[in-house]
Order: C-alpha cells, then sequence, then structure tokens
C-alpha cells in the first residue's frame, strides 16, 4: 500500500524550474507541435475547398452528417470519461479509475469503427479515393491522420488501465506480473478488435439485407468466430480485472493520467475543429 501521508499536489512539482511536472511540460511542448502540423493539414484542406477544380466530387453528396455527428458526439462523451478518470485518480479512488478508463476506450474504438465503416463507404459506395480527386487526397489525410491519434490515445489509455492492476511490491515480489500484463494487455486489444470486426459485420449486413432475419442469420454464419473470440476474450479479462491484494497504483501516479488526459482532450477539441471545418461548413454554403 501506499506510504504516502497528507494530500498530493498533482499540479505543481517544486522539483521543476518551472514549477510544472516535467511528463507535463513535455506533452505540452509535444502537443504545440501537433497543433501546427494538424493546423497545417486543416489549411490545406480549407484552401484547396476555396478552388475546388472543375468537375470535382460534391461533397454534401458524399458526406454523412448523420454518421459523423454520432461519431462527434461519442468522441464529446469519451472526453466526459477521461476528466473523471483523472478526478478518480487524484481522489485515490482507483476502481472509479479503472471502469472510466475502460469506458473511455469503448468510446474511442466505437469512433474508430464509425470511421472505418465511414472510409470504406466513401471509397466503394462514392468512389472517392485518396487519388482520384483533390477532395479525397485532403480528406482522407486529414481525418486519417486523427484517426491514427486516436488508435494511439486507445493503445496509451489500454496500457493504463492494465497498468492499474500491477500488484504493489510487497505482494508480488517475483516480478510475474509482467508477463501477466502483458497476456492481460494482448487480450484487451484483442477483445476491442475482435467486437470491432463483429460490428462492422453487423452494419455491413443490415445495410445489405435490412432488419430482416436474413440478415442476423447471415452476420452470425460471417462473424461466428469474431463473437466467441470476443466473448472468450471479455471473460478473460473478468479473470484479470478481479481483486487480488493491494496495487501499484494510486493517487501518486496522477500526474500519469493527466498527462493523458491532456493527449486525449487535445485529439477531441481537434476533432471539433476538423467536424467544423470538415463537414459543417460545406452545409453553410
Amino acid at each position: 500500500m501506499s506510504s504516502h501521508v497528507g494530500p498530493i499536489d498533482h499540479h505543481h512539482d517544486p522539483s521543476t524550474a518551472t514549477g510544472i511536472p516535467n511528463k507535463k511540460l513535455l506533452l505540452w511542448a509535444f502537443l504545440a507541435s501537433d497543433c501546427m502540423f494538424f493546423a497545417t493539414l486543416i489549411s490545406s484542406h480549407l484552401i484547396y475547398r476555396l478552388h475546388p477544380p472543375a468537375g470535382g466530387l460534391d461533397p454534401k453528396a458524399v458526406f454523412s452528417l448523420e454518421l459523423t455527428s454520432f461519431s462527434t458526439f461519442i468522441l464529446l462523451m469519451s472526453s466526459l470519461m477521461m476528466a473523471l478518470a483523472v478526478t478518480a485518480i487524484q481522489k485515490n479512488n482507483v476502481k472509479s479509475c479503472r471502469w472510466s478508463l475502460l469506458a473511455t476506450i469503448v468510446f474511442g474504438m466505437i469512433f474508430l469503427g464509425c470511421q472505418v465503416y465511414e472510409f470504406e463507404h466513401f471509397v466503394v459506395a462514392k468512389k472517392m479515393t485518396i487519388s482520384n480527386s483533390l477532395l479525397g487526397t485532403t480528406f482522407y489525410t486529414l481525418t486519417g491522420t486523427h484517426g491514427c491519434h486516436v488508435a494511439i490515445g486507445v493503445l496509451w489509455l489500454s496500457l493504463m488501465y492494465v497498468r492499474s492492476f500491477k500488484a504493489a511490491p510487497s505482494v508480488d515480489k517475483t516480478g510475474a506480473w509482467l508477463g501477466k500484463n502483458l497476456i492481460h494487455v494482448v487480450v484487451l486489444i484483442a477483445a476491442l478488435l475482435l467486437s470491432l470486426k463483429a460490428t462492422l459485420g453487423l452494419v455491413h449486413a443490415l445495410e445489405v439485407n435490412g432488419l430482416t432475419g436474413n440478415a442476423i442469420a447471415l452476420f452470425f454464419k460471417a462473424e461466428f468466430l469474431s463473437l466467441a473470440g470476443t466473448l472468450v476474450s471479455i471473460g478473460i479479462l473478468i479473470a484479470f480485472a478481479r481483486a487480488s491484494g493491494p496495487v501499484d497504483f494510486d493517487e501518486r501516479h496522477a500526474i500519469d493520467v493527466e498527462s493523458m488526459g491532456l493527449y486525449w482532450h487535445f485529439v477531441d477539441i481537434v476533432w471539433i475543429v476538423i467536424f467544423t471545418a470538415v463537414y459543417l461548413l460545406e452545409y453553410l454554403k
């Protein structure tokens, strides 16, 4: 258990010249450079949209504002859960922090699933690829880069979630937690990917066959292995999540969760700008 006595100042570190923890300062520097990177991509898209080539694709005929609005809402809810995770760990509520981290991971995967479905629909149904139109080039480069940031964030969240189960040194003095946590990470990522594949399969089946018994039957036939793998993975995750004594994760690690929260909120803010500049502006013309 933690031997810490008294409250911990999560926001100021007297051991640094700035009073800001080095981890947070480093992340702010990275986010500042990332701001300039995304500003370049967004500006490029807007400039090309001001002078579209003749015979180019009409964004209104390609985009699905309903789907993108839903995924935007999901990403905003993930920011709420991330904020709750930070608050929970600052209060040394590890259990609540875990649930909030897990909810953030799930919301992040739903957003990525919507993006994968959207890209597939644009390429197959709308015939917009990254090379056959200027709209496709700027759109896929910008939103794909953001999607990579979300995927990195989901991986980071997954690692932090698993990290919260590391046994305290007084319980595990053999270092066996490393192998166990590695398996935990692999199973968690497998559960996320398998459930994502099953969800996309269900959406595709409903799109092709409608809400019918035949569509459901075809879905179960095509995604049986994905569903079975998801259930098995969830069962293993539940086993890993069972209480097994004190853990080496408490309010001392709040700065790590805060830093991760800064990254996640940044990714969400960037998406709000992208959603406005890429999607909404097309409908205001």
